[in-house]
């Protein structure tokens, strides 16, 4: 049961008569913020006053007068200008609460209209290891995927990964010039990984011995730039002052940002340069990245030893993601990376052409939308395809073949111009799939920097899950007396814990805000964490060994009537309130497709819990029907808070 929807549409039916559209003003009904409101709360009636240029309470009694809610809510009551507050008759809240008692899905019916949705996450580049970078998109994209299931809708995750890029170019340049035979036959992944690293910082470096002339040839001409527009601004007045300042405020912006770019080239060639042995290396191998490029063309136009290669290395990089998703508990039901659209490409540009809707510009074929200033890029002057073309058969292929009706991107806000291109470019070829860009911010180390590690590398993605599962285990250990569980169960629990706490702590976020990592504050007991929900779940499991019952004995000896639930503290009904909003927040969550919501929600039941259980004796009740009631309780709230959790691709135990 959704009691907002429920009400919102009482509420849509009430307001017809008196407004043309009563949407704006529907959306205006919502859950209380203070229990001393009632249940809910509308504040429809005050713009509503002015529309119909009456007293906002005169208003309120007339909507009140026309609502049909006797048989949900006591009288509703005005309050203040014009509120109007709801409150759910006890009796039907008990009832719909003993309803829930065994009922796996907790009340929450499936979409009427379902959708076929393709959610597009995590998707690294292959021939690399994952990174702290790769951590949004892949546990956003996962909990996205579950809940969108839940609900009642078909879903295809699919793990678009890079496959076919450069980096292979890099790969295979390296594993021909630097390759370390020995690492290679007892670590394949871990050799291919220290190869693309090298080229990497070799092409970085030699790059910025290139750019950094320019860079300074730049900030020169910017700098004057500046002065000019600063000293024009002196000399001026009025509008005309403004328009200067302001000129040269971007123009000063403008020379900082080069001399960022300056700074991060000096210290690449600084590190190299100190390095004689690695400054050798690098002199040893001019224009590494154009051979890389080089190696990458040639297996892109079937070169048999680069192909070979790659044929080699692929499954070797597949299974050692394999090997981190489960781990993560995710699993994908594609994983199409760029290699297999790649026979689509030149049949992708023809047709654009064919339509009128790509056309060349210096060599290259473009499409121009209308107030975009850049280009959408499907061919390079050179021949070669881009990023943009493979999305653009991904499309393609997600309609004809795969018959979605939508597809979500959980790719980092960074890219939303090539997705507001993509998508414009997608319709206007005629696939007008409902595409989303799930966009999501950076996480950043406690001085809102990058997050990185202690000698500024990117921090990989292995390293962090078993650091969590390692500060998990201290924990763990802490909180158990000798003897009191073995190892090998501390050790479950502490990867439950440590991988459940990364998450958490990344959805309780709003997605598009960026986030500080900080190790204290996700694992920590309380508050809000995921540590503190699954301890909130085992707290629950401990109520039922000391009652020496089980959930199972509980549920079997409920009857389903309202008789089941007593209320006889205000912690048990708003208990039982709480538990009722999980459907008004999954509804919430995929407005916008945002996990945080749920993770309020979460934390909101666990506090519920907490004060019931303050306030409520559960085994030492007197009274068998008040116990039984409170037993009832507390086996749907653990259901709540497995369920909630399990959304969030987080494990729980019954004892931790």
């Amino acid at each position: 049961m959704n009691y907002l929807a429920d009400i919102r549409s009482r509420f849509a039916r009430a307001l017809a008569p008196l407004i043309d559209d009563p949407a704006p003003l529907v959306a205006m009904v919502h859950p209380a913020q203070d229990a001393k409101f009632g249940d809910y709360q509308a504040n429809c009636a005050m713009p509503l006053a002015k529309a119909l240029k009456k007293p906002p309470r005169d208003v309120a009694a007339e909507i009140i007068s026309r609502l049909d809610i006797a048989d949900l809510c006591d009288p509703p009551e005005i309050a203040g200008p014009g509120f109007i507050n709801l409150r759910l008759k006890d009796s039907v809240l008990a009832a719909d609460t003993a309803r829930l008692v065994g009922d796996e899905r907790l009340g929450i019916e499936p979409v009427a209209a379902p959708k076929k949705y393709i959610v597009d996450f995590s998707a690294p580049n292959i021939a690399k290891p994952m990174h702290v970078g790769h951590l949004r998109s892949t546990v956003i994209g996962d909990s996205l995927c579950r809940i969108l299931r839940f609900v009642g809708h078909e879903v295809l995750s699919d793990n678009h990964i890079g496959d076919w890029g450069t980096q292979f170019g890099m790969v295979i340049y390296g594993y021909r010039n630097f390759l370390d035979q020995e690492n290679f036959d007892q670590n394949p992944v871990e050799e291919l990984a220290r190869l693309y690293r090298l080229v990497h910082q070799i092409a970085g470096y030699q790059g910025a011995v290139v750019e950094l002339p320019q860079l300074r040839a730049r900030l020169s001409e910017k700098e004057t730039a500046a002065k000019s527009m600063s000293e024009a601004a002196e000399q001026a007045s009025g509008p005309e002052k403004k328009d200067l300042n302001r000129k040269a405020g971007k123009l000063r912006d403008e020379v900082a940002g080069v001399r960022e770019e300056i700074a991060g080239a000096e210290d690449k060639i600084a590190k190299v340069e100190s390095n004689p042995a690695f400054k050798a290396l690098c002199d040893a191998h001019p224009r590494i990245a154009d051979r890389a490029r080089e190696e990458t063309a040639k297996l892109h136009a079937g070169d048999e030893a680069n192909r070979a290669l790659w044929e080699q290395f692929m499954p070797i990089c597949q299974a050692a993601l394999d090997e981190m998703y489960r781990r993560m508990g995710i699993a994908f039901d594609l994983t199409l990376g760029e290699s297999f659209y790649n026979p689509m490409l030149a049949g992708v540009v023809d047709d654009l052409v064919r339509r009128g809707i790509a056309v060349e510009s210096d060599g290259a074929m473009c499409v121009f939308q209308e107030g975009k200033k850049a280009p959408f890029l499907i061919r390079k002057s050179d021949g070669a395809f881009t990023y943009a073309t493979t999305d653009l058969a991904t499309i393609k292929y997600r309609v004809e073949t795969l018959k979605a009706d939508a597809a979500l991107y959980v790719v980092g806000a960074p890219q939303a111009e090539h997705f507001e291109l993509l998508f414009a470019t997608a319709k206007k070829w005629g696939y007008h799939l409902d595409c989303r860009h799930i966009s999501f911010g950076s996480v950043l180390d406690e001085n809102r920097q990058m997050f990185r590690t202690r000698s500024g590398g990117t921090v990989g993605l292995e390293s962090l899950l078993d650091e969590a599962v390692t500060r998990a285990r201290q924990i763990v250990d802490a909180n158990h007396e000798e003897g009191e569980l073995d190892d090998s169960a501390r050790q479950v629990i502490a990867e439950i814990v440590g991988l459940g706490a990364i998450k958490y702590a990344d959805l309780k976020h709003n997605r598009e805000s960026d986030y500080v990592f900080s190790w204290d504050k996700m694992l920590a007991m309380t508050g809000d964490t995921g540590t503190y929900m699954q301890y909130a779940c085992a707290r629950v499991g401990g109520i039922f060994r000391k009652g020496e019952t089980t959930r199972a004995a509980v549920r079997k000896s409920a009857t389903g009537s309202a008789d089941d639930i007593r209320f006889t503290h205000p912690a048990e009904r708003a208990l039982a309130m709480q538990i009722h909003r999980f459907g008004e927040v999954l509804a919430e969550v995929l407005v916008d497709f945002r996990p945080s919501p749920l993770t309020a929600w979460l934390y909101e039941t666990a506090n519920a819990f907490s004060t019931f259980y303050t306030h409520c004796k559960v085994k030492d009740e007197p009274d068998d029907a008040v116990r039984k009631s409170r037993y009832l309780l507390c086996d749907l709230t653990a259901s709540a808070l497995e369920k909630g959790l399990e959304l969030l691709g987080i494990q729980v135990r019954e004892q931790m």
